[in-house]
């Protein structure tokens, strides 16, 4: 008979208790800028922050005598339900604003945050008060790198390593380091990241928006989530070419391998231009945009299309913009919105479902499938041809002129055919509660994928609260599967991961 694991419980609910820390002192953050703004909710805030706080000093002082080490399952099951954990907690300024009185609605609302998938529930962005409108964002932020790989660089003090818990929360086949030591590598990306955001604030401001949204958005952009303060999104600023073209440029940053932010840095830009996933990545964007833009400027109706101001039918400035800042916010997941791009042709419209599979760069906060997977699938197939032809020749998958390994190729296999499986069962689900075919389609590539904007009746103009209560639910779950790509999850749902052998 198999014996049931022993699992070191201590350390789990020990860093449970961290990352409520780490979530109270975020939102004594938000408490700060609603105590600025005067918005009336400054006290509900610090007590949704004291109420986090408590929970995760009582959880940290209970377990404090624990046994420092942890290993794969207790690395797998932190990274997943520390997420859960996250999103819970993370409801409670919702809720205790009022902002979102349903525990339903806050949690959707919540793991679309940590998941950066931007998908929201509100239909009056603009009411809520700016302490609420922060925080929001914050979810995003700190979900975008994720909260996990930061505490990575806070557990030397506890002394635990954290090498279990960037295999979790990073299972893909991109694995670049920084430094030996992964606390090291979490400093720098970190560091990175909150330059980009000071970086992109600055610009906003300059360009025209206001510190509030200029701050707000830089939190959404370079996490790649979507959260806007604006009910028509990006759209707001259709008469203000420069906010787009900034947050394009940055969108495109948050897609890339941030390890290739730090190569840039050192000055070794030799390293990116001959990076085979970055290359690809920007042929993509490249060519998509082209085919976008020529369909924009000779087919579609963009009059009808702006959700904001009207674009000029026929402008090419407006058509190639359009095209590049939609096919960035789909690819790179973040879903902000310039247009309803489901009106710019049937073809569009399927043109950008299809994007929403693709994904972003690999150590990059975009979700998707990510472009290093699509690579390794298309180089296999063409060898497949190959080796039809010459059975006995010994032909690997090449990356960045490096022989990838068989395990590497069968892990990407396996992640696409999963992911597909999940994609096809998410929608299966959806339809269910009585959405179409399209909608239900959408829903499910939309939160897979963590893009936000989906089709149908959850198009990028719409909003998900038309979703019923359970399908909120499975969204939310669909969310997270999607976040932490699929094995961390599915994972603790096989029968072995909870037996010794």
């Amino acid at each position: 008979m198999r014996s049931q694991i022993h699992l070191n419980y201590k350390i789990i609910f020990h860093f449970f208790g961290l990352l409520l820390l780490f979530n109270g002192g975020f939102m004594l953050l938000a408490t700060l800028i609603s105590l600025i703004y005067r918005d009336g909710v400054t006290f509900n805030l610090f007590l949704a922050s004291l109420a986090t706080l408590l929970m995760g000093a009582v959880a940290m002082y209970a377990t404090k005598k624990h046994r420092k080490e942890m290993n794969k399952r207790e690395g797998y099951i932190v990274v997943a339900f520390g997420w859960i954990v996250m999103s819970l907690t993370g409801t409670l300024p919702y809720l205790a604003t009022e902002a979102i009185p349903s525990f339903t609605e806050a949690f959707f609302e919540t793991m679309s945050g940590y998941t950066t998938t931007g998908a929201s529930i509100l239909n009056d962005i603009e009411v809520l008060p700016e302490g609420v409108l922060f925080w929001r964002s914050m979810t995003h932020w700190i979900g975008g790198m994720g909260i996990i790989v930061l505490a990575i660089a806070i557990l030397p003090l506890l002394g635990v390593g954290g090498m279990q818990l960037f295999a979790a929360e990073a299972p893909g086949p991109g694995g670049d380091k920084l430094h030996p030591r992964i606390t090291d590598t979490a400093k720098r990306l970190w560091l990175i990241y909150f330059g980009y955001t000071i970086a992109e604030t600055i610009l906003l401001q300059v360009a025209g928006m206001s510190f509030f949204d200029a701050i707000n958005h830089a939190l959404s952009t370079l996490s790649t989530g979507g959260f806007s303060t604006k009910n028509a999104s990006i759209a707001h600023w259709n008469d203000n070419p420069a906010v787009q073209y900034i947050i394009m440029f940055f969108m495109f940053l948050a897609g890339t391998n941030f390890v290739l932010s730090y190569y840039l840095f050192k000055g070794n830009v030799t390293k990116i231009i001959k990076d085979d996933e970055f290359k690809l990545y920007f042929k993509f964007i490249v060519a998509f945009t082209c085919v976008a833009a020529f369909l924009i400027y000779f087919r579609a109706d963009v009059s009808q299309s702006s959700v904001a101001h009207p674009m000029v039918l026929g402008e090419g400035e407006s058509a190639i913009r359009h095209a590049l800042f939609q096919v960035l916010a789909i690819v790179t997941t973040t879903g902000f919105v310039t247009a309803d791009y489901t009106m710019w042709t049937t073809f569009l419209t399927v043109f950008f479902f299809g994007l929403m599979f693709l994904g972003g760069s690999a150590g990059s906060t975009s979700g998707g499938v990510k472009v290093v997977r699509h690579l390794i699938l298309i180089k296999n197939g063409f060898l497949e041809f190959k080796r039809s032809l010459h059975p006995n020749a010994i032909l690997p998958v090449r990356y960045n002129t490096k022989s990838v390994s068989k395990d590497i190729v069968f892990n990407v296999l396996g992640f696409f055919i999963l992911y597909m499986l999940s994609f096809i069962i998410g929608a299966l689900v959806f339809s269910m509660f009585q959405i179409d075919f399209t909608s239900a389609i959408g829903l499910s590539a939309s939160s897979l994928g963590n893009v936000g904007p989906a089709l149908g009746d959850f198009g990028p103009v719409n909003n998900y609260a038309a979703l019923p209560a359970l399908g909120k639910w499975w969204a939310s779950f669909m969310m997270l599967l999607g976040r932490l790509e699929l094995f961390t999850v599915l994972i603790l749902l096989t029968p072995f991961f909870w037996r010794n052998r």
